[in-house]
């Protein structure tokens, strides 16, 4: 199981650039101005070799004050349901403020793990002021700042002590059922999808977007065929569906997306891939899960000759560097091909578990190599001996080489290209080491 951590806060206390900071890169986008963060941002940071989930809750821009301050007690307590963990984040620079106050009387009467982390604590001067926070009555306290980093290391050890190590790859349960989670922006059409496979009404559907709450499993044998479907909805109160929504669905699509072998990403055939959709795609790319995309509600778009063809080109383009994944034009509501989804997730899955033997590895990839040498590098040929594959869930590969540190991305590619030709690994992320002979 995956753990999640989400960092909340006022605006303008530095929570995406402490985000940017665990991930390691320019993910967010970083301003003076409150509020600058209007999407969700989510991401995998590592550290000590535990992997986790972060979530930037991102500051409002509202009206009033009031408008303000109920937004972001929602998103408190979305978060504080949801995450495992809570980084709170306040600012020294300002001092404590009402809105600080509000958050941590909210957070007070949780049961998770908070990690009060106040930030811009630059000087020493600073780091005396910064005490004052210490009456909001947390126990574990931090002090970083997070544009340089200073302090962030003590507050990912704390973290990390919470992280269950976990299980080695290779020893992952053999004969389970395959699992496929449904994922996608709210509003566009999963649960209609899932009831439209099961054939019962197994979820709500109404044109609300997120009626759906939790992440329901649904065991499928039909058609000789069987699974296990998440979907990650559930039904939830009226009186809720006001609640911050996208979030909502964004912590939960990376819960399902966890326990998941295979992703269908649902888009809606009307709106394209969005920010967010991309977002979702490259988290399970890079969780090494299968893919596979179903445009829904294809039966309301005009068409003309090479609509999906035309259609399926640009949101590869948008795809860009993983482009190997099947697209499906589907409609839950009339039900066409929904059941070509299902072989073709089953398929991505077989392929996900695929192994090649090392003989026909060699033989193939060796082949490849003669045909289009690595580029010579300080006046040595790049020279690749053996390749093998790795036990482990997502298909990796090890080439054995001379000189492993100096292949470049173009070349990975083609070997990555030729892996995907050969041994069809259609919408599965493929993994590649290079290794010193």
């Amino acid at each position: 199981m995956s753990f999640t951590i989400a960092i909340v806060g006022r605006p303008n206390v530095g929570k995406s650039t402490l985000f940017n900071r665990l991930l390691e890169q320019r993910k967010a986008i970083v301003d003076d101005v409150s509020g600058v963060t209007r999407d969700r941002q989510y991401g995998i940071a590592d550290w000590n070799g535990k992997t986790f989930n972060v979530i930037d809750t991102g500051g409002f821009v509202a009206g009033s004050d009031d408008v303000f301050e109920k937004e972001i007690a929602k998103q408190v307590l979305i978060a504080v349901e949801e995450a495992d963990a809570i980084i709170f984040m306040v600012d020294a620079q300002t001092g404590m403020t009402s809105l600080d106050d509000s958050m941590a009387a909210v957070l007070r009467r949780s049961t998770k793990p908070v990690f009060l982390t106040v930030n811009k604590v630059d000087n020493n001067e600073r780091l005396l002021e910064a005490n004052e926070f210490y009456s909001l009555g947390f126990d574990q306290l931090f002090f970083i700042a997070a544009a340089s980093g200073s302090g962030t290391g003590e507050l990912l050890d704390a973290l990390s002590e919470l992280i269950p190590a976990a299980p080695p790859e290779e020893e992952q349960e053999t004969g389970e059922l395959p699992k496929f989670a449904i994922i996608g922006q709210p509003n566009t059409g999963k649960s209609s999808l899932l009831n439209a496979l099961t054939g019962k009404e197994r979820t709500i559907v109404s044109d609300i977007a997120g009626t759906t709450r939790d992440s329901i499993h649904t065991h499928y044998k039909l058609f000789q065929k069987e699974f296990i479907l998440i979907d990650t909805a559930g039904i939830r109160r009226k009186t809720k569906v006001h609640e911050d929504l996208e979030f909502y669905s964004v912590i939960r699509a990376i819960k399902a997306m966890d326990e998941a072998d295979v992703c269908l990403l649902l888009l809606d055939a009307e709106k394209g891939i969005s920010a967010q959709d991309l977002n979702i795609f490259s988290l399970a790319a890079r969780k090494g899960k299968g893919i596979v995309l179903l445009v829904n509600k294809w039966d309301l778009v005009e068409k003309e000759t090479n609509t999906s063809r035309d259609y399926e080109k640009r949101l590869k383009e948008k795809l860009a560097p993983f482009t190997d994944v099947p697209v499906l034009f589907i409609s839950a509501k009339e039900k066409t091909r929904i059941f070509k989804a299902m072989e073709t997730a089953l398929e991505v899955y077989s392929s996900r578990s695929r192994k090649i033997p090392t003989h026909q590895l060699n033989e193939v990839m060796l082949k490849a190599m003669e045909n289009y040498h690595a580029p010579v590098v300080r006046g040595h040929p790049i020279k690749i001996k053996f390749v093998t594959q790795l036990p482990t869930v997502v298909p990796s590969f090890a080439f054995f080489c001379n000189f492993p540190d100096d292949i470049k991305q173009p070349y990975k590619n083609y070997l990555e290209n030729q892996l995907r030709k050969e041994f069809d690994f259609t919408g599965v992320p493929v993994r590649l080491f290079f290794r010193k002979k």
